[in-house]
């Protein structure tokens, strides 16, 4: 049968082409011997079968939330070190599922391991569920013939990931809720107190300082104006939806993130988690460091990181340490670097990778809890002034207007 595949050589260049071969597994092995790692490999489809028409159809199919993806891998580990098969295994999922869209998403995957499609194949026709690297995990697992044991590592990856994203939801929580308070006390005042202060001081002829007067126009303006306001906040959220969903967007926010003070330390410490998690386990699963290193890659799209890739890759290429392009960088700190030219010379370099990415989990959770503790009095003070600085603007002219008449 002929067999599309998309590989890497050596050097890091990418390859797509054909082989002939009879089966996925021969093809493979057939390509490994040529230098090629393949991230992806399948029957040649004929041309009315675009990409685009499967991208369509997969987003019709929607997403799978990180909570469902993480229940499904640790279901899937579950079953098929059971004994049970593949397509038995997704389709008692199938009948778990009371969402149609995720329920039709999984009876999707069914329908092409029922066909003989790989499950790599399968699992790649929905990236916004699972992406490059679980791929690329999976299809290590099936090639190797340990695709058990590849789904009880990812589960214990994507559990990590969301017990992490639950981590800072909670910990966001509570700044939330009082930038949410600021927020409606402050249009409060603006659209219900301010204009009522208004109308008094015109009736009594009091002459206001510009901190109360440019107040006074902007509760009038907001007052007249209210529906262009309305339109200016609804404008605001589409942007940011539109960069929370766009890949510029996102790219765009990574590296804002990354530049704010503390904030931008956390953030870059959790995608280092990340970032050595994911190496850790390719490399123990016996992928090529060159493999690995493009598909974790596209974990994140934040500049600085895109940058130690290319350095990264072009040591690993020139027959250098991963160590010496990590403390290069500037972005790694000394002792994580040191960890990983152990794991370099003892020849565990995957073990040593996830045991960094263990040590970045534990100190993460404590600089969240610091980062939590200096915002929520920050958001109080910035709160405090707002509040305080209109009140004063208020009944500053009144004073003056009580002094002036004793």
């Amino acid at each position: 049968m002929l067999l599309t595949y998309d590989a890497i050589d050596a050097s890091g260049k990418k390859a797509t082409d054909s082989i002939e071969a009879c089966g996925t597994k021969e093809a493979v092995d057939q390509l490994r011997r040529k230098g090629l790692f393949v991230t992806r490999i399948g029957a040649s489809t004929s041309p009315s079968k675009t990409p685009a028409k499967s991208a369509s159809a997969s987003r019709d199919l929607g997403r799978l939330p990180l909570k469902q993806v993480v229940q499904i891998t640790r279901q899937v580990a579950m079953l098929l070190r059971s004994g049970s098969a593949l397509v038995p295994a997704f389709s008692a999922l199938q009948r778990q599922l009371t969402n149609p869209k995720q329920a039709a998403l999984i009876g999707k995957i069914v329908m092409d391991l029922e066909d003989g499609a790989t499950l790599t194949d399968a699992l790649r026709k929905h990236p916004q569920s699972f992406d490059a690297v679980y791929c690329a995990i999976i299809a290590a697992g099936e090639t190797s013939g340990t695709l058990t044991e590849m789904f009880e590592r990812l589960s214990t990856i994507v559990g990590k990931r969301r017990a992490m994203q639950k981590k800072l939801i909670g910990a966001m929580a509570y700044p939330a809720l009082l930038i949410v308070m600021c927020l409606k006390i402050f249009l409060v005042l603006l659209f219900f107190v301010v204009p009522r202060f208004n109308t008094m001081f015109e009736q009594l002829g009091v002459q206001t300082p510009a901190t109360t007067q440019v107040l006074l126009t902007t509760g009038a303006v907001l007052s007249h104006y209210w529906p262009l306001v309305v339109l200016a906040v609804a404008a605001i959220v589409g942007g940011i939806v539109w960069l929370v969903r766009s890949e510029s967007g996102r790219q765009l926010i990574s590296n804002v993130q990354t530049s704010i003070p503390l904030v931008g330390r956390l953030r870059v410490r959790l995608i280092q988690a990340q970032i050595f998690r994911t190496l850790g386990m390719l490399m123990e699963s016996r992928v090529n460091v060159l493999e690995a290193l493009e598909l974790v890659r596209r974990s994140t799209q934040n500049a600085k990181f895109q940058k130690l890739f290319n350095s990264l890759e072009e040591s690993v290429t020139a027959g250098g340490r991963l160590s010496s392009a990590f403390n290069e960088s500037g972005l790694i700190e000394p002792y994580i670097c040191q960890a990983i030219h152990t794991g370099e010379d003892s020849g565990n370099l995957g073990g040593a990778m996830t045991f960094v990415a263990d040590v970045l989990d534990e100190t993460n959770e404590e600089l969240i809890t610091v980062v939590v503790k200096l915002l929520e009095p920050l958001i109080l003070i910035v709160m405090g002034l707002f509040v305080g600085g209109i009140a004063a603007s208020l009944f500053i002219p009144l004073f003056d207007l009580t002094s002036a008449m004793k």
